[in-house]
């Protein structure tokens, strides 16, 4: 940690949030909308936007939350010591009815997104889908592209980008770290 370069602290998080929660009330008039966070920290800043945006539409919106280990496209390239941890899913509202925002914490190479889609797609089919980041680093390698950014980061390919949310971590922070850096779970 003593390598990493703080990018965001807990309020520029909070505020990043609120922007985000705005946008997409001015993005979506008429619409219904749903949230639905990608496990882990997706899931975390999922549930905090979905706090804001019922607050400013005064109404409920729907919150969901996906686990996407399944579907992701490098299980098999992992070690048996770095497999995924599973978490549950819980979308229990009709997602066709519903333009429904994918929320994740860092967009890097679109592919946790595809599989992000990919599950959601299991649920039913959306009206549509939207994506809201709290970072965006760049170096895609699939052609994805967030409608909601909180922060775009340049990075370098090797760098880790590190999101820390107070229910899991205990505090609220984005961080970059250099190549080799510990991974976060």
């Amino acid at each position: 940690m003593q390598d990493e370069k703080a990018v965001l602290d807990g309020e520029d998080i909070r505020r990043t949030l609120v922007r985000i929660a705005h946008e997409i009330v001015e993005q979506n008039v008429g619409e219904r909308v749903a949230i639905v966070g990608i496990h882990r920290r997706g899931a975390v800043l999922a549930a905090r936007i979905h706090e804001l945006l019922s607050r400013l539409v005064e109404e409920p919106v729907p919150l969901g939350d996906i686990d996407i280990a399944f579907y992701r496209d490098d299980l098999h390239l992992r070690s048996s010591a770095r497999q995924p941890v599973v978490h549950a899913s819980h979308i229990d509202f009709p997602v066709g009815d519903h333009t429904v925002v994918l929320v994740d914490d860092v967009l890097f190479t679109g592919r946790t997104v595809r599989a992000g889609v990919e599950a959601l797609f299991d649920y039913g089919r959306p009206r549509r889908v939207q994506l809201a980041v709290l970072c965006d680093r760049g170096h895609r390698e699939l052609p994805v592209r967030p409608d909601y950014v909180g922060k775009n980061l340049p990075t370098a390919r090797g760098e880790r980008v590190n999101v820390r949310v107070t229910e899991l971590d205990g505090v609220d922070e984005v961080t970059i770290a250099p190549q080799g850096a510990e991974v976060l779970a």
